[in-house]
């Protein structure tokens, strides 16, 4: 798939610019704060209804605008193009797939963008909920069941740990049934999710290979949030009494985590600031190959700040093997990376929030 155009207004500094991008490798290039991460946080957003910068969302609207508004058409490897809009008023997304009213969720399903950036680092170095985020959203994305099933987990969840926060501990007929939901959609995610990460660990091997070989064989470890051997219902009845003395419920998909764990570093701790950006971008463009092969077309591939983030070296690595694909690339930089300087693209100039067509 590729964003054939991408029309913003009142986005940060952006104030109403449209884009028409090439099928292959698209360069923003302009001066830091001008507006070029910008651009790639509103196809993520189209992807994820996230920024993938941290901060209030208040901040995405353009300061003295009262909303911003997205709106895209997206063509897909088949020939056909959807037209999708993004807005937000207030606190409240409101999404549109061919001029119709739809759910956030069902406008991020047509849409697939993976993206690198400044703060990838964080899938690795930063808090489980990162990785969760990073799991369940390519879980939703094979999954169709996945959304409807995750709010139930969280309705579940928020109402036992509501009769957690009791002064006394409730009665086991209060209890119960919110905890046979917990463990009834709680594992359904928890089989998702092992799914999906053993159909991602060829890739990760593979991209490890081309971006890490120094640091031997990559390994997936996961862990589902409560003991392996124990059934998840069985396990919040007797945690009852403990839970309500930390006033949440401690067992469940909610607190899993995964790690990449290579022959020569086998924790986290063992990797310099480097290898964790480089980590954090083969979990990135593994993540893009499977859905690639399961969908049979590629997603949009977002690299910001390529030259900053990565030596020469790597950065041509990942040039290279992106243009043996048919993904379209959507890269950024204060100037043309110059591992693109023969590399056919086509370039937008950033200043101040307006973006000018270069070639």
């Amino acid at each position: 798939m590729r964003l054939e155009r991408l029309h913003l207004q009142r986005l940060r500094c952006i104030g109403d610019v449209s884009l028409e991008f090439a099928p292959g490798f698209n360069v923003l290039v302009g001066a830091n704060g001008a507006g070029k991460t910008s651009v790639l946080e509103a196809a993520f957003l189209l992807s994820h209804g996230r920024s993938f910068r941290s901060g209030a969302r208040e901040a995405l609207v353009q300061r003295g605008g009262n909303g911003l508004n997205i709106f895209s058409s997206v063509a897909h490897e088949g020939g056909s193009v959807r037209r999708l809009g993004l807005g937000r008023q207030g606190s409240r997304w409101e999404a549109r797939l061919d001029g119709q009213d739809v759910a956030l969720g069902e406008l991020i399903r047509e849409c697939v963008v993976v993206c690198f950036e400044p703060g990838s680092h964080a899938l690795i170095a930063g808090a489980a909920d990162e990785r969760r985020s990073f799991l369940d959203w390519g879980v939703f994305h094979v999954e169709h069941e996945f959304l409807l099933t995750w709010r139930r987990y969280q309705r579940a969840l928020k109402q036992r740990n509501s009769l957690l926060r009791a002064e006394s501990l409730p009665d086991a007929a209060l209890l119960g049934p919110w905890e046979f939901e917990l463990a009834r959609t709680g594992t359904l995610i928890d089989q998702w999710r092992r799914a999906y990460l053993d159909a991602l660990l060829p890739f990760l091997r593979e991209q490890a290979a081309l971006l890490l070989p120094e640091l031997g064989a990559i390994e997936l470890r996961y862990r589902r949030g409560w003991s392996a051997d124990e059934n998840l219902a069985e396990v919040l009845a007797a945690q009852r009494s403990r839970d309500q003395g930390r006033g949440h419920t401690t067992s469940g998909v909610h607190r899993a985590d995964w790690s990449v764990a290579f022959e020569y570093a086998p924790q986290r701790e063992h990797l310099s600031r480097g290898q964790e950006k480089l980590t954090a971008l083969i979990c990135v463009l593994a993540q893009a190959w499977l859905d690639a092969v399961r969908r049979g077309e590629w997603p949009i591939v977002c690299l910001d700040d390529l030259a900053s983030e990565l030596d020469l070296a790597h950065q041509a690595a990942v040039v290279d093997s992106l243009k043996q694909t048919a993904a379209q690339v959507l890269v950024t930089g204060t100037e043309l990376p110059a591992v693109l300087a023969h590399q056919s693209a086509r370039m937008f100039h950033v200043e101040q929030g307006q973006l000018t067509p270069l070639l």
